[in-house]
C-alpha cells in the first residue's frame, strides 16, 4: 500500500497496554479500527464497543480468538498485546495469514524466536516491528540529535535506572514465569534501549541480580563494556521505587532525561559553555502515537521494518537479553 488510503487495524489482548495504546490508535490518521479479539467474549465486546470496533472475536472450542482476528479480510495490520511468552506465537501466525504486524516488546523471548519472526516477514514481505514506544518520542530523538552532533562531546559513561515496588501477585504475568515476567523484559528492555541508542552495543555485558521463589527476576544491575572504555550501567526492580531517569555523561557536557525515562517530557543538558538548558516535550496523546505513525508509514511506504527499530536491532538486544538471563540463571518456558 503505497498511497494515503485508510489502514484497517486489528488489536490482539485487551489488557492495560492494549487499552492505552488503542485510545492512540483512535487518534491516528488514517486508522479504522476494525477488529479486536480476546480469550473472553465479554472482554473482546466489552472492548470493542469501549472503542469502537467494527468487530470483535473470542476464543472457540475448535479456534482461537486472534486467528479468527487474522482470517478477517479486512483488517491490513495488527498491534499485539499479549504477554510477552506469546509474542512468537501470535506474531507467526499474523504474518502466516498475511498481516502486517506491529508487536509489544520484547518482540519475543529469545533470539531464537525474533530471528524466525524477522526471517518469515521477510519471505512473506510483510511489515514487522517491535513496539519500543520510547524510540519514537520526541524527547528520545532530541536527546539523541544533541548527543550525536557531540552537544555533550564524547560519551564516555551512562547511567540509568528504572523501578517500582510492585506487589507479589503470582496470578500477575508480571510474577509469572510462564509468561515471561520479571524485571528484565518488563523493565530493564528501556534502560538497555538507552544504552545500545547512545553508545551502540558493547563487546561485553555483565549482570548480577535476585531471583525469587518463583525464578523471577526481582532487580537486576546491567553493566556494559565497550572497547574505547566508556561504560554503561543500569539497575532495574520490582522491589523498590527509583528516579527513572538516564544520565549521558561526556567530555565536555551533561544530559539528563525527565522521568520516567521510558516516556520523558523533558530534557535537561549542558555543553562546553556550562550553560544548562532545558527542553519541554509536553503531549496531549498517550505518547505510543509516535510509534503508531511510524508503522503506518512505513507500510505504506512499502517498507518491511522501520529505520527507527530496525530488525537487526531488535535481534540483538534480545540476545543481549539472553546472555543476560543466562547469567542471572533466569529460564523461561519458550528456551530450548
Amino acid at each position: 500500500m503505497t498511497d494515503e488510503r485508510p489502514l484497517n487495524w486489528g488489536v490482539v489482548a485487551t489488557g492495560r497496554i492494549a487499552q492505552r495504546v488503542t485510545r492512540d490508535l483512535a487518534r491516528l490518521e488514517g486508522a479504522v479500527l476494525q477488529a479486536v479479539s480476546s480469550r473472553s467474549a465479554s472482554a473482546a465486546k466489552d472492548f470493542a464497543g469501549q472503542h469502537g470496533f467494527a468487530a470483535s472475536y473470542h476464543d472457540q472450542p475448535d479456534v482461537k480468538g486472534y486467528e479468527q482476528l487474522f482470517d478477517d479480510p479486512l483488517v491490513n495490520v495488527v498491534y499485539i498485546a499479549t504477554p510477552h511468552a506469546q509474542h512468537f506465537e501470535v506474531a507467526k501466525a499474523a504474518l502466516e495469514a498475511g498481516k502486517h504486524v506491529l508487536c509489544e516488546k520484547p518482540l519475543t523471548i529469545n533470539a531464537r524466536e525474533a530471528r524466525e519472526l524477522t526471517s518469515l516477514a521477510g519471505r512473506r514481505q510483510l511489515f514487522l516491528m517491535e513496539a519500543v514506544w520510547t524510540r519514537f518520542l520526541p524527547a528520545t530523538r532530541r536527546a539523541l540529535d544533541v548527543i550525536r552532533s557531540g552537544g555533550i562531546g564524547e560519551v564516555r559513561w551512562l547511567q540509568a535506572d528504572l523501578g517500582f515496588a510492585a506487589t507479589y501477585d503470582p496470578k500477575d504475568r508480571l510474577w509469572d514465569p510462564a509468561a515471561g515476567g520479571g524485571a528484565l523484559l518488563d523493565l530493564t528492555v528501556y534502560p538497555l534501549t538507552w544504552a545500545v541508542s547512545t553508545l551502540g552495543f558493547p563487546a561485553q555485558i555483565t549482570a548480577a541480580g535476585q531471583l525469587n521463589h518463583d525464578g523471577v527476576d526481582v532487580q537486576n544491575t546491567v553493566t556494559l563494556h565497550y572497547p574505547n572504555g566508556a561504560a554503561a550501567q543500569l539497575v532495574s526492580s520490582l522491589q523498590s521505587n527509583s528516579p527513572g531517569t538516564v544520565t549521558v555523561s561526556g567530555t565536555e557536557g551533561w544530559l539528563r532525561t525527565g522521568s520516567p525515562l521510558y516516556n520523558p517530557r523533558s530534557l535537561h543538558y549542558s555543553g562546553p559553555g556550562g550553560l544548562v538548558r532545558t527542553e519541554e516535550f509536553p503531549e496531549e496523546t498517550e505518547g505510543f502515537i509516535h510509534e503508531l505513525r511510524e508503522t503506518a508509514r512505513c507500510i505504506r511506504a512499502g517498507l518491511l521494518e522501520s529505520p527507527l527499530m530496525p530488525w537487526d536491532e531488535s535481534v540483538r538486544i534480545m540476545q543481549l537479553l539472553d546472555e543476560l538471563r543466562q547469567q542471572l540463571g533466569l529460564r523461561y518456558a519458550n528456551d530450548p
